[in-house]
């Protein structure tokens, strides 16, 4: 994978130190770092080597920091400098907030000493006083609209004054208008997006009753008085009875979570700014796309060549009389070179590829909501996505936010969805058993299994047996509760208080809980037999085949962490009085746990490169004295001031010992339609995809396998924990001798490698098919954007549905937003919205093609139609004795680039080269878009020979053919002009649209009507000069067989070279489409 880069030293003296042995065991037990870096062969300098670690930040930016000079300030230096001082201003005059903690009075806020800030979401890049500027500037950064700015000033200069104010003032006003219009529609759609969410109405509780308040992304999970999940807040002597609760992170609901159903009573602790998932989210941007970018220097191209054209003009002159004032008027006399309405144009038709978008009923509910970058969707090299939320959108998008119950193995035996029906059997075999005893009267077991006692470990259970208590087990052990809902009058009410009203109809029941894995097994318990239909805080019941209800009681509960990566649950059945501690976990939290076996880690392994995701569940039977012991000294744990976490911990894990293993159980995440028929098309495209994730390894990897962002035979590269700079390096080097293998990094490591090998890392992950991130804080997500995008130089898209993602959209070039069940924050805060991962493909393949594609060609062609106008003016200058004198009237400039030309040029944004179902059938087209071949340096001077050639022959032409009506000139080489530009339009296109005609034909009657009412614009000189158009002489033959002459000795030899082109290279797209 990473052969050709040279990963080794520069050593400071000539002693041959061999590197380490490959049987070397001590491998990441390094004492003394400094002595044995130099061992190392990795890809770093003497110097970096001399550098000591506390000094890290520094290396990775060595690279780009030695270039200084006047060759460095006039390339960019400049712009860098300038950035730098405004933002150490902006940091000197911010004043930092001092952190405090936040105390919340309940009923009396009058005690609170310090205004909270508001709880609204604001994705506005602007707002009233600074959208004026703010725009301006935008535009003004450009190089194209700061030139026109400086030349239209220059005419209230009467020495430089070339033609009347309004053909320099009208275009450059009729631009920013457009602009602001636009931009001032994105604003207020962003306006009404959050005004729509901060005016979601909330009751607020007050001692005058409860009060309707505005607020914004205040969701919680349900929590009802019924179910006891829920905890009244009061002062201590006003409650009846006094509450006597510890409340922990455990009580807090977080934002941006989702009411899954009732309502909901809390205190709002934490708001606006302050929140942890804002403090994460970076502030919005303007973003510009890479095509404006590449058009940007061509003007300066274009520019250099207008100055150097100048100095030709005052040099033939030889230099008379006021040369330096002459040569201004030449470079304003050469203007139209860069033209004015290449802004304006561009930014019409990006309005119109959002619409386009708006309105494909193939990716239906898709918004555009910045109209400025729609070009990028056809430059994505990189595309950066969440499980959670985005590609990846694992839960929400790319799966149905719903996991499928797939196996399950009990060490001798396996059931997969095929042998169901067997499982089911055996629960009501079991059950029937059990409801046969109760009925002869004997109730001393609910099981023909559950003893009051452990079973003598030696004894070998049947398997209905063990099916069993399996099944049992994963029925209780969970946080799932179900909910049930009634609807009356067409408004959803809350469940029935006593149990005998409480419908438990299938139909009526919905599960909730933290963790969809647990809503799998739920589900499939009552798909075999085995119903929860209640739970409250101290109680759940689960219903039998036969219809008996079955109630436990929860003693304990030990939610799942992240650290312990397993839960359980501490249960008394009602019937017996049995206790018995049950849990699940991962398979790596759990195999220290359980009794010793041979099979748990060959069977996970078997799962996993299925795309399964495991759990392991056992129990342990506990006694009456073993449970008060435990209590007693779990409370005493609770209770503890200090170091209460883990006193916890070591409590519970003294349960934890020779736990009795069940069962394996194998969970599938329920994908979308079309979902990995997608990733393999962005595949094909060459579109390289990252997962960014919060979630743990063991996760990622096994969602990386099943929606096929690894394929099955493609290695995966796990990068092992590494803490400090040796480990890093070790493993860096292990990686590099990896060869097309998808890399699996935690967000620990991958901070550790950015800290001391930067530059190495990205070069080899860069190389990588797929890489996943796990365990990303939202920082980290954006930080990787940025590290792609200046290590590499391509174009990034970063994909997410929650406010996690926030950050990683804004800071890509390219950010997509999904509407998933995490929230809009992403959807609101990014460029495009989607509704279903399934759309991306078109988005990119369809319309990111089209939008590049046509806007490469409208620029073009909008530089050429400037470029002809100036050779035409450089040529009558010439002939005229490099007099700086305008060949054409301030209204035909006018005119020739808006009623003349601008349907048909304008119309370049219906064409298309690839038919859709074409493009996202062959996916490999959009490699070539990355590559920028439509618009370069290559495509820009053919344009440039095309330009000087036709503006030569039309002026050229209209001299000779018209020698002897020469006051004539002006119309004729207009006419001809004219012509060429609309048959130039035909030559460009490639597919014809009916608009296109119109456009032609509305062009050429607006001319012909001008020719008619305005011909004192088509003389030499002023109209006060007497040179009027002769009407009677356009309408003769010999004016029109002349023209057409002229014309088509312009365009036909470019039509010629097109068909031979066509005909003996044709374009990738034409061999498809033919």
């Amino acid at each position: 994978m990473a052969d050709s880069i040279p990963l080794n030293p520069v050593r400071k003296n000539s002693r041959k130190t061999a590197y380490y042995n490959a049987g070397r065991p001590t491998r990441y037990q390094i004492e003394d770092e400094s002595s044995n870096l130099d061992e190392m062969p990795l890809m770093m300098s003497e110097e970096a080597f001399e550098n000591d670690e506390s000094d890290y930040q520094t290396l990775p930016r060595a690279r780009g920091s030695q270039r200084t000079g006047l060759g460095w300030f006039l390339c960019g230096g400049w712009k860098v400098l300038c950035t730098s001082c405004c933002e150490c201003l902006v940091h000197t005059c911010r004043r930092k907030k001092e952190l405090k903690v936040r105390t919340v009075w309940l009923g009396h806020p009058e005690k609170c000493e310090e205004k909270y800030p508001k709880n609204a979401i604001k994705n506005q890049k602007y707002n009233i006083v600074t959208f004026v500027p703010g725009v301006l500037y935008q535009q003004f950064k450009f190089f194209l609209n700061l030139y026109f700015l400086v030349v239209a000033c220059s005419q209230f200069v009467p020495s430089l004054k070339i033609g009347y104010l309004y053909t320099y003032w009208a275009p450059l006003g009729f631009v920013l208008a457009v602009t602001m219009v636009r931009e001032a529609v994105d604003e207020v759609r962003r306006c009404r997006r959050d005004k729509e969410m901060n005016s979601q109405l909330y009751s607020k509780l007050t001692v005058r009753g409860k009060v309707q308040v505005k607020s914004s992304d205040i969701q919680i999970t349900m929590k009802s008085k019924q179910t006891g999940l829920m905890y009244d807040l009061c002062p201590q002597e006003d409650c009846d009875p006094p509450i006597h609760e510890s409340l922990s992170i455990e009580n807090t609901l977080w934002a941006s979570t989702v009411v899954a159903s009732g309502t909901v009573i809390g205190v709002v602790i934490y708001t606006g700014k302050e929140m942890r998932s804002v403090l994460n989210t970076s502030q919005s941007k303007n973003k510009v796309g890479l095509l404006d970018l590449e058009l940007n220097r061509l003007t300066k191209a274009l520019f250099l060549a207008q100055v150097v054209l100048s100095v030709v003009m005052v040099t033939l002159q030889g230099f008379l009389g006021p040369w330096f004032r002459n040569l201004f008027r030449f470079v304003v006399l050469f203007s139209y070179i860069i033209p004015i309405s290449l802004r304006v144009n561009l930014d019409m038709g990006k309005s119109a590829y959002g619409w386009m978008i708006m309105k494909d009923e193939n990716i239906p509910g898709t918004v555009v909501r910045t109209s400025t970058i729609p070009e990028e969707l056809g430059r994505l090299v990189y595309l950066l996505t969440d499980k959670t939320g985005t590609f990846i959108l694992f839960y929400a998008i790319l799966f149905y936010n719903e996991m499928v119950f797939k196996r399950l193995h009990l060490g001798t035996v396996s059931y997969g969805m095929d042998t169901m029906d067997e499982i089911q059997s055996h629960i009501i075999q079991s059950y029937a058993q059990v409801s046969s005893v109760q009925s002869n009267g004997n109730s001393a077991s609910s099981t023909p299994s559950c003893k009051s006692q452990p079973p003598a470990p030696k004894v070998r259970k049947s398997v209905s047996s063990r099916i069993h208590e399996a099944v049992k087990a994963i029925a209780l052990c969970h946080n799932v509760t179900p909910v049930y809902e009634s609807c009356v009058n067409g408004a959803s009410t809350e469940p029935e208080s006593t149990e005998a009203d409480q419908d438990f109809s299938d139909d009526n029941r919905t599960y909730q809980a933290s963790s969809p894995d647990d809503v799998a097994l739920v589900r499939w318990t009552e798909s075999v037999g085995l119903t929860l239909v209640n739970r409250d805080l101290t109680s759940l019941q689960l219903k039998t085949p036969a219809g008996h209800i079955l109630t436990y009681y929860i003693l304990q509960i030990f939610p799942f962490t992240s650290e312990s990566k397993r839960m359980g649950i501490i249960v008394r059945e009602e019937a017996t009085g049995d206790i018995t501690f049950y849990m699940k976990g991962a398979d790596v939290a759990m195999a220290s746990i359980v009794q010793y076996n041979d099979w748990l880690e060959e069977e996970c392994g078997n799962m996993a490169r299925e795309g399964l995701r495991t759990l392991v569940v056992a129990k342990k039977s506990l006694t009456e004295e073993q449970y008060q012991d435990f209590e007693s000294r779990y409370n005493q744990a609770k209770l503890s001031i200090h170091d209460r976490a883990l006193k916890v911990a070591a409590v519970v894990e003294s349960l934890e010992r020779e736990m009795e293993l069940l069962c394996l159980t194998g969970v599938e995440d329920q994908l979308q339609a079309d979902v990995r028929p997608t990733l393999e098309l962005l595949r094909n495209a060459g579109i390289k995809i990252w997962m960014l994730t919060g979630d743990k390894l063991e996760t990622a990897t096994c969602i990386a396998k099943s929606s096929h962002l690894v394929s099955r035979n493609q290695d995966i590269h796990v990068f092992k924990p590494v803490s400090n700079r040796g480990e890093a390096h070790l493993e860096l080097n292990a990686f590099r001798r990896k060869h097309d293998c998808a890399l699996v990094i935690s967000g620990d490591s991958l901070e550790v490698c950015l800290r001391y090998y930067e530059h190495e890392f990205v070069e080899l992950a860069c190389q990588c098919p797929a890489v996943v991130c796990c365990r990303c804080s939202p920082t980290q997500k954006a930080q990787i954007v940025r590290l792609l995008q200046q290590h590499t130089d391509n174009r990034t898209c970063a994909i997410g549905d929650g406010g996690n993602d926030v950050s990683m959209i804004q800071a890509a070039d390219c950010g997509i937003g999904i509407e998933g069940k995490e929230g809009k924050q992403a959807s609101l805060a990014a460029d495009f919205s989607i509704t279903q991962f399934k759309h991306i493909g078109r988005l990119l393949m369809v319309h990111g093609r089209n939008s590049y594609k046509r806007s490469a060609a409208l620029g073009q062609f909008v530089m050429h139609r400037g470029m002809i106008i100036s050779t035409m003016q450089a040529v009558f200058s010439s002939i005229f004795y490099f007099a700086s004198v305008p060949l054409y009237q301030g209204f035909l400039m006018v005119g020739y680039a808006t009623i003349y030309t601008m349907f048909p040029v304008f119309s370049l944004v219906l064409d298309q080269d690839v038919k859709p179902e074409m493009a996202l059938l062959y996916p490999e087209l959009y490699k070539d878009l990355t590559k920028g071949r439509s618009l370069s340096f290559k495509t820009f001077l053919i344009w440039v020979l095309i330009s000087v050639y036709q503006g030569g022959i039309l002026m050229y032409g209209a001299l000779v053919l018209f020698d002897q009506e020469f006051v004539h000139v002006v119309a004729i080489s207009f006419t001809a002009l004219i012509l060429t530009e609309l048959l130039m339009v035909a030559l460009t296109v490639r597919t014809w649209h009916w608009l296109m005609v119109v456009a032609e034909l509305i062009s050429l009657g607006c001319y012909l009507a001008s020719l008619a009412f305005l011909n004192e614009y088509f003389g030499i000189g002023r109209v006060t000069l007497g040179a009027f158009l002769d009407l009677s002489f356009i309408t003769t033959w010999v004016f029109l067989w002349k023209v057409c002459v002229i014309t088509l000795v312009s365009c036909l030899p470019l039509y010629i070279i097109k068909y031979l082109k066509r005909k003996f290279s044709p374009p990738s797209y034409s061999k498809l489409s033919s």
